[in-house]
């Protein structure tokens, strides 16, 4: 009774909180930190153990497996299998679509069948369309559009332009807005800091919320995008993007070219979309949405929401591409490909 109690702090311990971050332990790289804190909470066990039974014994392998039971491959979540729906509407001269991106993916929104898949599953750093997940969070937070937020000197975040100073109040509202139309990074924590909590309860929020999505291999580290090790899949992305843009106020805001307002110091503000396909003309398919990432280890990143003529809605998914502009053009040209290749 003692050794299982004990396993079970230490389970409880190490799956909130692993050198100060959040864990998910489908994430590929903690294997060396994970085994390291293992062993030692594992002495500690048997030190305690041996303290009150002398007889007892704990064997270190059992602490070991007890941890890493959850690393082994997951089942995968229970989406329709990679047919097509109907047959292909020009079955003898279809070709398959390809991507010079690391990753791709298609899905049918309605039903979430799948329709184009390249490393579906495969680990992908995801940068700012972390942003996504830290929407949904906060809606879920939300203190009151109209509530006023003066921007502190620890909400700057450095990569991309800065739109908000330190003194400087605004709506939650705008802070909203700069997060997912310019994909500001002081704005979004500045957003993750106007519900009261800090940026670590919030991430922990945000690992929670993809769990109650059912994404067993993404999983953050903050909440802006920044950190390298906020990685999800082309899979997982899609219904990332599914679930936020589901939102009438997320779906709004990612639909937004140009956003401008005031602050209450009277100062005027004008941030444009980070997503190129909201200002070309693009004939034939409707957009519904997307959103942006890049930092150099992720690439170029893009996930959108599409629809035709019919109203068929899709989200199409490129990571780690090697061109800003080729994720936009690869998006739509896989979202194209896909509504000449499927009848509903």
């Amino acid at each position: 009774m003692l050794i299982t109690l004990f396993l079970s702090i230490i389970y409880f311990n190490i799956s909130l909180n692993l050198d100060n971050k959040v864990v998910n332990f489908f994430a590929p790289n903690l294997s060396d930190q994970l085994n390291a804190k293992i062993a030692i909470w594992s002495e500690a066990a048997k030190k305690i153990v041996l303290a009150h039974e002398a007889d007892a014994t704990i064997d270190i392998d059992f602490a070991r497996n007890l941890l890493l039971q959850r690393r082994t491959d997951p089942i995968e979540p229970a989406l329709p299998v990679a047919e097509l729906k109907l047959p292909l509407k020009n079955s003898t001269s279809t070709e398959d679509f390809t991507t010079t991106a690391n990753g791709g993916f298609v899905m049918d929104v309605v039903d979430g069948t799948i329709l184009f898949e390249k490393n579906a599953d495969q680990i992908w750093p995801i940068a700012s369309i972390t942003k996504l997940v830290t929407a949904l969070v906060f809606i879920d937070q939300n203190p009151g559009w109209e509530n006023i937020y003066e921007i502190k000197k620890e909400d700057r975040r450095d990569g991309g332009r800065i739109y908000l100073f330190s003194g400087e109040k605004v709506k939650v509202k705008d802070l909203f807005y700069l997060s997912l139309v310019a994909s500001g990074n002081t704005e979004t924590i500045a957003l993750v800091n106007s519900t009261g909590m800090n940026e670590a309860d919030f991430v922990i929020k945000m690992n929670e919320k993809a769990k109650t999505l059912g994404l067993e291999k993404t999983v953050f580290f903050d909440a802006v995008g920044l950190d390298d090790d906020n990685v999800s899949t082309p899979n997982e992305v899609a219904r990332i993007a599914k679930a936020a843009l589901e939102d009438k106020d997320i779906s709004k805001a990612t639909l937004t070219k140009k956003y401008e307002f005031k602050t209450l110091n009277d100062r005027r503000k004008v941030a444009y979309s980070t997503d190129s396909l909201l200002n070309d003309e693009m004939p034939g398919l409707k957009v519904l949405g997307g959103k942006t990432g890049y930092n150099e280890k992720a690439g170029y990143c893009f996930v959108g929401k599409f629809s035709d003529k019919e109203n068929h809605e899709i989200i199409s998914v490129i990571l780690g591409d090697v061109d800003e502009k080729s994720r936009f053009t690869q998006a739509y040209s896989l979202a194209e490909w896909t509504y000449g290749n499927y009848h509903w």
